[in-house]
């Protein structure tokens, strides 16, 4: 009865509101998705089966595999999804992919896709990275294993089934679609704004609600966080070359020189000591942009959460016993969500095959990505970057940024974000809020100039191993507090029908 009355309150309060408007349409349609359910359950084994041979579709931005190849796929996966137009997108690096789906209705919704993913090496893994095998992954149940599984051909799978589950019971959509798909995410999005900045792109995005980027976000115990941002991010190499440097040699020598000759390998070292303290958590660099301090409304998010999540779930999970200055949980959370970082991605020099190879390297590279957090941008910190190696002895060495862009930051009150909060509690799932994803996206195209649009991540279900050998995302879930990819499907499903209120 309850529920009866329920259902004929809202009926009568849209009616109240407007008879043309179309949450009428949409308050209807809410009691009558069980139709797309089914339409999810009968399409189970072809949707799991459209992850499978993506998965196996590689594309690699750092390898220069898999292009044009993936944007093309991309393409077709959004036109197969009911997108009228779908086109690749050439940049000066490797092709975009643009897409519309004009339902002809009063709101229109932004979508952030990539297609690429991060490199593997097959012999750390227990089954090949491109086979995308179905396993028994206890206590989970089953997954699919594969690069990309969940960062991010899984979710985003899980959102194109969702589509074809509405098209499939002859639904109407409930809001317009407006897609941008990359595949140069991996690198650090360096032609991402190109894209954004078609006339024809920026245009479709300027009638958005705001874009998302399809996510699986339930931890193990059924967690759910909303992320109002995200750090920005710049990738690079420092480079140390003894032609470049006027000391050391310019090739390859025996290392018993040593005694009469420099080491470009430790100039690169003495360098990177200068970037950070001694124990490498605090940024040294000279006149490096300074973080915005956290605020009290951050700090109460973030005590929040702390009280929720298991300390010792994440510590297991980041295979660690101890956080920087052995900090409390609250307080570790706090530095993971206000603090920039400088990280040594990898180092590489001279020989590192098996066994000794007694030479002295021409040349060595650090890896490195900086983390930003807002009111820092990728440019200043890129410049004083620069600056500081001149001005302390190591101008020489080669400072090449492969990729990167600023910050971003959504309120809690936009309609995006409402939205996925009421999403979500319509799964029986009170969300958390979270100031921003310690990871990076380019999401910085969407909420800065001249958009402005909010940005997020949105989605159910659950993977991990993102970047790493064994990479997975839950197909038929054992744990009841994890959506298996069905319920993936169907919380795409509910999410859009509540954009569109």
């Amino acid at each position: 009865m309850i529920a009866a009355s329920l259902k004929h309150h809202i009926y009568f309060s849209a009616c109240l509101i407007s008879i043309g408007i179309s949450t009428i349409s949409y308050t209807l349609a809410a009691d009558d998705r069980s139709d797309i359910k089914a339409e999810i359950t009968k399409r189970h084994d072809e949707a799991v089966k459209r992850l499978h041979d993506w998965i196996g579709q590689v594309s690699i931005a750092a390898e220069n595999r898999g292009y044009p190849e993936g944007a093309e796929y991309m393409a077709k996966l959004a036109r197969d999804a009911g997108f009228q137009k779908a086109d690749v997108i050439n940049t000066d690096g490797k092709p975009g992919v643009f897409a519309t789906l004009d339902a002809g209705a009063p709101k229109t919704v932004g979508l952030y896709f990539m297609y690429d993913v991060k490199q593997f090496d097959p012999a750390e893994w227990t089954s090949s990275p491109t086979d995308a095998q179905i396993v028994d992954k206890a206590p989970l149940g089953k997954v699919i294993v594969g690069r990309g599984a969940v960062n991010q051909k899984g979710p985003e799978s899980a959102f194109l089934a969702a589509l074809h589950a509405i098209n499939g019971a002859n639904k109407k959509m409930p809001v317009n679609l407006v897609l941008v798909a990359e595949g140069e995410e991996e690198i650090g999005s360096p032609h991402i704004k190109q894209l954004a900045s078609r006339p024809e792109v920026r245009e479709a995005l300027s009638k958005c609600v705001g874009v998302f980027m399809p996510s699986a976000g339930q931890d193990l115990d059924g967690v759910v966080t909303v992320n109002l941002g995200s750090k920005g991010v710049i990738e690079l190499e420092l480079v140390s070359d003894g032609a470049k440097w006027g000391r050391g040699p310019a090739k390859d020598i025996h290392s018993s020189l040593k005694a009469m000759i420099d080491s470009p390998a430790w100039h690169l070292i003495h360098a990177l000591n200068t970037l950070v303290s001694e124990d490498g958590n605090t940024i040294k660099i000279d006149n490096y942009p300074k973080p915005r301090p956290i605020s009290a409304d951050e700090k109460a998010m973030i005590a929040s959460v702390s009280k929720v999540r298991s300390e010792a779930s994440a510590k297991k999970q980041f295979s660690t016993q101890h956080w920087i200055d052995d900090l409390p949980w609250e307080q570790a959370n706090e530095r993971l969500e206000s603090q920039p970082t400088v990280n040594i991605e990898g180092l590489v020099g001279g020989y590192t095959g098996p066994g000794g190879k007694t030479i002295l390297p021409h040349r060595a590279v650090a890896k490195i990505d900086m983390r930003l957090v807002p009111d820092m941008k990728a440019a200043d910190a890129l410049a004083a970057l620069k600056a500081h190696l001149a001005r302390h002895g190591f101008g020489d060495i080669e400072v090449n940024m492969t990729g990167g862009y600023d910050p971003t930051s959504t309120s809690k009150d936009a309609p995006l974000i409402k939205a996925q909060i009421a999403t979500y509690k319509q799964f029986g799932i009170d969300p958390l809020l979270w100031p921003r994803n310690a990871g990076s996206y380019p999401g910085y195209v969407f909420t800065g100039e001249p958009l402005k649009l909010a940005a997020g991540h949105f989605g159910l279900g659950h993977g991990s191993g993102a970047h790493a050998p064994d990479e997975y995302y839950v197909i038929e879930s054992t744990n009841p507090k994890i959506q298996s990819f069905d319920g993936a499907v169907m919380s795409f499903v509910d999410y859009l029908y509540e954009l569109a209120k």
